[in-house]
C-alpha cells in the first residue's frame, strides 16, 4: 500500500455544515445588538416563551414561506397557526416522534435510502430500533419506490391486525394530538445524501399513500433555499451571481403544501384536522446551525399538537433569545441586508460556484475512472451534495476507499454504508449502498474541492493499478463477483 512521505493538508469533503466563511457574522452582530437594546424584545426574549414559540418570529417565518412557496397561490398563504418554532430539525423530529407515535402502535418508521444517517438514532431512541421497525424504502430516478412502500405498508398492516394492534399502548388518549400508524421520513428536495429530489407526481402520490394507512409523511426540508440553475449538462451555472433572476421561489411544492390542497387537504370528508404530512425546517444550512432554530409546518391542530410537548410545555418555547434574532434578520427594514438577501446574493451564488468546482472535478478526475453521478440532467441544482457510485472494475466497498483515501492522502469521504437503514440494506432491492460515497461541497473552502477530489482519484488509480499486480488481499480488498457475493 503507498503510503505518503509529508503530511498533507486534511480536506475535509464529508462534514455536511456551512463553510466558516459564508456565516452572516455582521447580521447576527446587528440582529442580536437590536435585540438586546430593546426592553421590549429582550425582556420577552430571555422569559421561558409561549409554547408555540416566539410569535413575531411565526409570522415573519409564515410570510416568508408564502413568498418562496406560494407567491402563485397568494390567495392561500401560509398563517402562523400553521407554524411552531422548534429548536431544530433534529431536535423537532425527536419532539413529533415523542407526540405523534407510540412505538407498539405505529407500525413502521419508513424510511426513503439513501438516508441522512444521523436520524436513525432518533427513531431508536423513540423505540423503533428493535423487531425492524425501521424499514427502508428504495430511492429511483423520481424520488421514491412508490409500488414497493404501498406493498410493504400492506404487510405491515396484515401484521398489525393480527397481533391485535388496535389502539396505542404507551400513549393515552389527548385532544391535543393523535397517533399515527405509519411515519414516512424523506428530505424531498436535493436529499441529504443523494441529491435527487422528488418529482412532483410522487409527492402527490406519496401524499395519497399516506392518508390511506393514516402515515405521517416528516418531510425534512432543510435544503430547499439553497437552488440554482444549471447549464445544460446539469452542471450548475457559474454566472448565477450576475444573472437577474435568481431562484427567489421554489422550483416544487413541499409536500406539505401538497397535503394542504389536494383534494380538500385536512379539512375533506372524514379527515381528523391533523394532516398526513409537517414540514422541518431549520435555519441550520442558511445560517448557523449552533443557533438552534428551526420551525414546523402542519396543520394549525398539528402545529398545536408539537407546541404542546410535556417538554416544550414545561421548559417554554425552544431557543426563545436567538428566535428574536431571526425575527430581525427577517424584517428588519433598517438593515443593509436581511437573511432573504444573504440566501439570494452569498449562499447561492457561493455554493453554485462550489458545486460547479466539484462536479467539474469528478468530471475531470473520476468519471473517467468509471464513477456516475444520478440525476446527471437537471435544470435546478441545489443542497450540500454529490452523490456516487464506484466504478464497476473497483473491487472493493466504499468503507474501504474511504479509509485508503483519509490514510493515504488525508481527504475525509462519507462511504454510503452510513447512509442504508440499520438491519435493513438489501443490495437487490436497492437499499445497500456499500458501492457509493458522498462528498461535500458546502463546508470545505473552494480552493481545496478539485484538490479533494483528485486526491481521490489517486487513491482509486493506485487501487486499480494493485488489483492488476494481483495485490488485492494484500491491499485489503472485499473481491466482489459477478453475482454480487462478497
Amino acid at each position: 500500500m503507498a503510503a505518503t512521505t509529508t503530511p498533507k493538508k486534511r480536506i475535509d469533503l464529508l462534514k455536511g455544515s456551512p463553510s466558516p466563511s459564508l456565516l452572516p457574522v455582521a447580521l447576527l452582530k446587528s440582529a442580536a445588538a437590536h435585540t438586546l437594546s430593546d426592553p421590549s424584545i429582550f425582556v420577552p426574549g430571555l422569559a421561558y416563551g409561549p409554547d408555540a414559540g416566539y410569535a413575531p418570529l411565526r409570522e415573519s417565518i409564515a410570510n416568508w414561506l408564502t413568498s418562496f412557496y406560494r407567491s402563485s397561490s397568494s390567495s392561500n398563504p401560509v398563517t402562523s397557526d400553521r407554524v411552531c418554532i422548534t429548536g431544530g430539525a433534529s431536535q423537532n423530529m425527536g419532539c413529533l416522534l415523542s407526540v405523534y407515535t407510540d412505538p407498539h402502535y405505529t407500525r413502521n418508521i419508513w424510511i426513503i435510502a439513501p438516508a441522512y444517517f444521523l436520524a436513525f438514532r432518533i427513531f431508536e431512541d423513540a423505540g423503533f430500533g428493535v423487531d425492524g421497525k425501521m424499514r427502508a424504502v428504495p430511492e429511483d430516478e423520481h424520488g421514491l419506490d412508490i409500488q414497493f412502500l404501498r406493498a410493504e405498508m400492506e404487510k405491515s398492516e396484515g401484521s398489525a391486525k393480527k397481533k391485535g394492534w388496535e389502539h396505542p399502548k404507551y400513549k393515552p388518549d389527548r385532544p391535543r394530538a393523535k397517533v399515527y400508524k405509519h411515519v414516512i421520513y424523506c428530505v424531498p428536495t436535493f436529499a441529504n445524501p443523494s441529491s435527487r429530489t422528488m418529482s412532483l407526481d410522487r409527492r402527490k402520490a406519496l401524499v395519497r399513500l399516506a392518508r390511506e394507512f393514516d402515515a405521517l409523511i416528516l418531510a425534512d426540508d432543510v435544503y430547499d433555499f439553497l437552488q440554482w440553475e444549471a447549464e445544460p449538462g446539469g452542471e450548475a451555472n457559474t454566472k448565477v451571481q450576475e444573472r437577474s433572476d435568481r431562484k427567489t421561489t421554489a422550483h416544487l411544492p413541499r409536500i406539505v403544501d401538497i397535503d394542504h390542497d389536494l383534494d380538500g387537504g385536512a379539512e375533506r370528508q372524514g379527515a381528523d384536522g391533523f394532516g398526513n404530512a409537517c414540514s422541518n425546517g431549520s435555519f441550520s444550512k442558511i445560517a448557523a446551525p449552533g443557533l438552534r432554530v428551526g420551525w414546523c409546518e402542519g396543520t394549525p391542530k398539528f402545529a398545536y399538537g408539537i407546541s404542546q410537548s410535556g417538554t416544550t410545555t414545561s421548559g417554554g418555547a425552544p431557543s426563545q433569545l436567538t428566535s428574536t434574532y431571526f425575527h430581525t434578520l427577517l424584517t428588519n427594514p433598517a438593515a443593509q441586508q436581511t437573511l432573504q438577501t444573504h440566501i439570494h446574493t452569498t449562499l447561492q451564488p457561493a455554493y453554485a460556484r462550489r458545486s460547479t468546482l466539484l462536479l467539474s472535478a469528478i468530471t475531470s478526475h473520476l468519471v473517467p475512472l468509471g464513477f456516475a453521478l444520478p440525476q446527471p440532467n437537471r435544470d435546478i441544482i441545489g443542497g450540500y451534495f454529490a452523490w456516487l457510485a464506484l466504478p464497476s472494475s473497483l473491487h472493493c466497498d466504499a468503507k474501504t476507499l474511504a479509509r485508503r483515501c483519509a490514510e493515504e492522502e488525508n481527504v475525509v469521504i462519507a462511504g454510503g454504508n452510513l447512509f442504508e437503514v440499520p438491519g435493513d440494506a438489501d443490495a437487490e432491492r436497492g437499499t445497500s449502498f456499500e458501492r457509493n460515497v458522498r462528498f461535500c461541497w458546502a463546508y470545505e473552502e473552494e480552493g481545496l474541492l478539485e484538490e479533494g477530489v483528485e486526491r481521490v482519484g489517486r487513491v482509486v488509480r493506485r487501487m486499480l493499478e494493485e488489483q492488476q499486480q494481483g495485490r488485492v488481499e494484500e491491499a485489503g480488498f472485499v473481491v466482489v463477483e459477478k453475482d454480487g457475493t462478497a
